[in-house]
């Protein structure tokens, strides 16, 4: 047995689970620091370039068990009794199951999963036509994809606050962009990057940086996290990784389609925009452009590279871009060897300390905060000063880091309440950290008998993503916060060894954070955003007219052929189909189109047909439709899969295939 795994053993015998979960995580990043620290010779994990190991931050003497704060504070009671509606929505990804979940506030209940990457059982996404339409398919009708990681979840804007028409969630593992309309609350378009795999960090504009007249969302920028080949996939670009680079992807918001992209140095991670719509950035943990882990961690300054979006669009109009192979999407070049004068400068990277992980815009519009990762600080950047310099006012770049406040062992997100606090994940610490963002930068600037640190509280355990009610937003009014812990270990019963992780409801309405809820769910969710209730009007029953195949009434269905195609055209009404029996022969290619012709709220239909892999669902005055070859004969029931009527059981129909 190795040294360290000795060590491992002898924490795990002498400590209690509580402190052995810290004791671990703080041993897993030695253990890095360890394999980092051998001299490099190959290039590979295990001879890797020299790093520092993350230093200790500060003690902080106010931290204590949840247990010992209570569980109600200003915000009130997180309990929702029956009849009563939550205050506010949360919107999550949904990780490996690449969907949308809408969770309630702060009662935690999950209200709904809207699917989007990958199939769902339930509604039929993956399986009805115009599903598969959305979601991209192969020359033979299949599904092109049907895995997915959605991680980051941001809203559309108007006026500096969510205007309740987009939610848009990036799929990691299949370069897709995921765009969900939030009156349906279903997904209406998803768009596949070019030249992109590990597609990480996204952020819609908050207002146009062209015309000031428009205030509201026309852009989404996408990192790109794997460096790949990008000029051409040949046996030398495949196996020289100096060949590799990433790109930063505009797309329209609208149309959902690839406005531009920039060649970079290194890597994406996460992505912010500014309130006024001029800035657009991106952290890089691996501006040193390795292909091993130790690589990417060998330098000790990394970046968050700021993108000058209308200076970029003005050149695009003006000519100034080339194109990645065949593609015809233009492509400028963002890398610092061609951006050096500030005048001309279409991107400019900030240094930061070694590979940061998130950036998150604070809500005044003034400060872009990246957390340190391997490092125990927090890096405060005026946005301000990055126009500056780009305007020819600021000497310096590295001028417009206005702060690095100490905070915590391993920092990798921020929230914001609204005046003026700033709370930070701590993954291996286990905790959070509250801090004033103003406090930070007037030690940063010398007075150094302030301590910004205001708070810290243990969360259970290895906490990621973070985020307060509207901190996405000019509105943040700091009264609930979520945070989302990747382990969970005793907080719930065991379920064997795949276990629930925990999504951690805080109360920040005082001085000192309150935990209030503890909610398991299905791993692995990422990002999530909440906001009031009244920022959403989710509609009821939907407008037939909007479904081009819709079949109105029951007087307008029947079955139609043309030679070995059949169209079959039902409605569905409580409790019975109309056809409720259509006769088709061995061979045939059916479609059927299905309108539900209630218009009762919440009187959804199923239809099921057994041995043919065919289960959807309509909801009021919806339409869908599935195609599929008649291959199998017999008598086949058609039925109701969702309980709509005292009459469920007998709403059924036959389909009859003749040999």
């Amino acid at each position: 047995m190795s040294l360290l795994g000795k060590k491992a053993l002898d924490v795990a015998a002498n400590l209690g689970r509580r402190r052995f979960l810290n004791s671990a995580a703080a041993l897993g990043a030695v253990t890095v620091g360890l394999a980092a620290c051998k001299e490099n010779t190959q290039g590979s994990a295990a001879s890797a370039p020299a790093a520092a190991a993350p230093k200790a931050a500060p003690k902080t003497e106010i931290t204590a068990a949840p247990e010992t704060r209570g569980f109600v504070g200003g915000a009130g009671s997180t309990e929702i009794h029956p009849g009563q509606l939550d205050t506010h929505y949360g919107v999550w990804s949904g990780g490996h199951t690449g969907d949308l979940r809408v969770l309630g506030i702060p009662s935690g209940r999950e209200l709904a999963r809207v699917p989007g990457c990958c199939p769902d059982a339930l509604v039929g996404w993956g399986i009805t036509n115009e599903s598969k339409a959305v979601m991209g398919t192969k020359p033979d009708g299949t599904l092109e994809f049907t895995t997915g990681d959605t991680h980051h979840v941001h809203c559309s804007y108007k006026d500096g606050i969510y205007d309740g028409k987009y939610c848009f969630v990036n799929d990691k593992l299949n370069a897709r962009l995921v765009r969900v309309r939030l009156d349906y609350m279903v997904t209406d378009k998803i768009l596949k990057l070019p030249h992109v795999q590990g597609f990480h960090g996204i952020f819609p504009d908050k207002r146009d940086p062209v015309d000031p007249s428009i205030n509201y969302t026309t852009r989404v920028f996408c990192g790109q996290e794997f460096r790949v080949p990008l000029e051409k996939i040949d046996n030398n670009t495949v196996n020289d990784d100096a060949n590799y680079g990433c790109v930063f992807t505009c797309v329209d918001s609208e149309k959902m389609e690839v406005k531009w992209q920039a060649r970079i140095d290194g890597n994406c991670d996460l992505v912010a925009t500014s309130y006024d719509g001029k800035l657009a950035a991106t952290n890089q943990y691996n501006t040193e452009g390795g292909v091993t882990y130790p690589d990417m961690m060998s330098a000790e300054v990394d970046a968050c590279l700021f993108f000058n979006v209308a200076r970029i669009e003005q050149a695009i109009k003006d000519g100034k871009f080339t194109h990645l192979g065949n593609n015809k999407i233009p492509v400028v070049d963002c890398r610092a060897e061609a951006n050096k004068d500030p005048k001309t400068a279409l991107a400019v990277p900030v240094p930061v300390p070694k590979n940061p992980h998130g950036v998150n815009a604070s809500p005044d519009g003034k400060y872009f905060v990246c957390s340190g990762k391997l490092s125990p600080t927090c890096t405060v950047i005026e946005l301000q000063k990055v126009l500056d310099w780009f305007d020819g006012k600021l000497d310096d770049i590295a001028k417009a880091v206005v702060a690095e406040v100490e905070v915590g062992l391993g920092p990798l997100h921020t929230t914001f309440d609204g005046r003026g606090n700033a709370y930070t994940t701590l993954f291996l610490d286990s905790q959070i950290c509250k801090w004033n963002v103003e406090q930070a930068i007037k030690k940063y600037a010398g007075d150094k008998n302030i301590n910004p640190v205001i708070d810290k509280i243990d969360v259970m355990y290895q906490p990621g993503h973070i985020s307060a009610t509207h901190a996405e937003t000019s509105a943040a009014d700091g009264v609930w916060m979520g945070v989302g812990n990747k382990f969970s270990k005793d907080r719930f019963l065991p379920v064997g060894p795949l276990h629930a992780e925990n999504d951690q409801l805080l109360d920040i309405t005082g001085e000192r954070m309150v935990l209030v809820h503890d909610t398991p769910v299905r791993g692995e969710p990422h990002d999530f955003v909440i906001f009031k209730r009244e920022w959403l009007n989710p509609k009821q029953i939907y407008n037939m007219e909007d479904f081009p195949l819709a079949v109105p009434s029951a007087e307008e269905a029947g079955v139609t052929r043309n030679g070995n195609k059949v169209t079959v055209r039902m409605v569905s009404f409580a409790p019975a189909f109309e056809p409720n029996v259509f006769k088709v022969k061995l061979g045939d290619e059916v479609t059927v189109i299905l309108t539900n012709i209630d218009r009762v709220e919440d009187l959804t239909h199923g239809f099921g047909l057994p041995d043919y892999n065919i289960q959807f669902i309509v909801n009021p005055q919806e339409t869908k439709s599935v195609t599929f070859k008649a291959d199998k004969p017999g008598v086949f029931w058609y039925y109701c899969t969702n309980f709509c009527h005292a009459l469920h059981l007998e709403m059924r129909g036959r389909m009859i295939v003749e040999s």
